[in-house]
């Protein structure tokens, strides 16, 4: 079967198609490093981390680029408000967002490109896009003119004249056009700064991430990603100036995420109504907001409460209920029904992935495994049928980057406490003395620990 996704460019799914057979070149957009990063450049990291591990599943191999925006006027606004070094900033953020990327379990990018480890990559482009017509230095600013791209706007669908009409005024006369956006823009005092052929001066956002697919990827792409905030202007700009400079079409798919909603408005710091990642993390495990993502289609916005992490916390206990062994002295062999549910899981799990990276549809079919195995655990299945159908289960969710592991919460030293008050219950259940054994049954649910009356006895584990 094949695989389609969702271009923005096209605005409609299409079959999925790499420039190279079994080879796929993806770009994502990564942070600009001037704050902690918050939960929703988390979504964004777990979205493109989902499509990759999915796309891997199927056979492909990924070359995966992710940049840093190591230099820009938030950063250096940042670094002066706290009288650091710009750079230093930068690095301790970005140093934190590596951190943040391995406690969420995102696969690492083959490359991290950095805009200041690029910028004889980036003067190169800048140059070609002079000497081709497409850029014009004024006092040591470069700008790319936007009316020598015939089709400029198309990404976005907005057309060039409503976008100049918008325009007051000209807020900077040295500029051809309103619309015309900087290249590489000359030093100031106090700034980090590099030569160029125009001065000292540093690059301008959009030119970097063109210059670093370049370098890394090649002149074509296979999917360019990066949350939907991003498609006007910078999106709209790499391809303008990309495809300016090679003549080629630039990438294939241009895939998007939704943004992350608190209180219905799109989670920002210049919106002030964040939660950071390590906020997040400190509260609740990494697989809380990798499923909170899944349980939504990616290009849709997210709403993040209470609720919704309290219904990802619930389906995350749903997938770590199958995990539990069989019951004590269970021989039973593999029941038919749970076989073909097996059979039936993979090719849902499969078919609702190849649709746009359904997730929500996959976690219906994986919940439907569940059922399966624990009405088999509880008919009498043994651990060896359990074990086949749970090793399927843990397959499936590591495609989705899940883990399913329990949390310690109290770690192997709480353990036989746990198994001596089990005891102690046993032994007042067998003396009819509910009252005390409901006691203690509530007051370990109460720590976090569920006990679990069955034909052969009392099992426990973490909640």
């Amino acid at each position: 079967m094949a695989i389609y996704i969702y271009n923005t460019l096209t605005r409609k799914k299409e079959p999925f198609e790499t420039l190279q057979p079994n080879q796929v070149r993806m770009y994502v957009c990564g942070p600009t490093v001037y704050d902690k990063a918050h939960v929703g450049h988390a979504m964004s990291v777990l979205v493109f981390d989902i499509i990759r591990r999915y796309l891997e599943y199927r056979g492909y191999e990924v070359r995966h680029v992710m940049n840093y925006t190591d230099v820009d006027d938030k950063i250096i606004q940042r670094a002066n408000l706290e009288g650091v070094d710009s750079m230093e900033l930068a690095e301790r953020y970005m140093q934190e967002f590596a951190r943040h990327l391995q406690e969420l379990n995102v696969r690492p990018a083959t490359v991290y490109p950095r805009a200041t480890q690029e910028i004889d990559q980036i003067i190169a482009m800048v140059q070609g896009l002079v000497e081709k017509g497409y850029a014009y230095e004024v006092d040591g600013d470069v700008y790319f003119a936007v009316e020598k791209d015939d089709d400029y706007g198309r990404l976005s669908g907005r057309q060039l004249e409503d976008m100049q009409s918008g325009f007051r005024i000209n807020v900077d006369e040295r500029k051809r056009s309103p619309m015309d956006f900087a290249l590489w823009k000359a030093s100031k005092p106090g700034e980090p700064a590099w030569d160029s052929p125009w001065g000292p001066g540093r690059p301008g956002w959009h030119i970097e991430c063109s210059a670093m697919n370049l370098h890394h990827l090649g002149e074509q792409i296979d999917i360019h990603g990066g949350g939907n905030d991003l498609i006007f202007p910078h999106h709209e700009n790499e391809i303008a100036q990309t495809e300016s400079l090679t003549g080629k079409p630039f990438a294939r798919y241009w895939v998007h995420n939704g943004m992350l909603q608190l209180s219905g408005e799109k989670m920002s710091k210049s919106l002030g109504n964040l939660v950071t990642i390590e906020e997040f993390l400190s509260e609740h495990s990494a697989d809380v907001l990798r499923m909170l993502v899944l349980n939504s289609s990616y290009r849709s916005p997210l709403k993040f409460n209470e609720e919704t992490i309290g219904h990802a916390e619930r389906a995350l206990e749903r997938l770590r209920s199958a995990m539990r062994p069989a019951q004590v002295g269970a021989d039973g062999e593999m029941p038919a029904a749970l076989q073909q549910q097996m059979e039936a899981t993979r090719q849902g799990f499969v078919e609702a992935m190849d649709d746009d990276f359904n997730t929500a549809g996959a976690l219906g079919h994986l919940f439907d495994l569940v059922r399966a195995i624990n009405q088999a655990r509880d008919e009498g299945a043994g651990p060896q049928a359990l074990e086949t159908a749970q090793k399927l289960l843990r397959e499936l969710t590591d495609v989705l980057g899940l883990r399913l592991d329990e949390e310690a919460r109290g770690g192997d030293e709480a353990a036989p406490f746990v198994d001596l008050l089990v005891e102690v219950r046993t032994e007042l259940r067998q003396q009819k003395l509910w009252a005390l054994s409901d006691l203690i049954r509530d007051r370990l649910l109460e720590l976090g620990v569920v006990l679990e009356d069955g034909k052969d006895g009392t099992t426990w584990r973490w909640k």
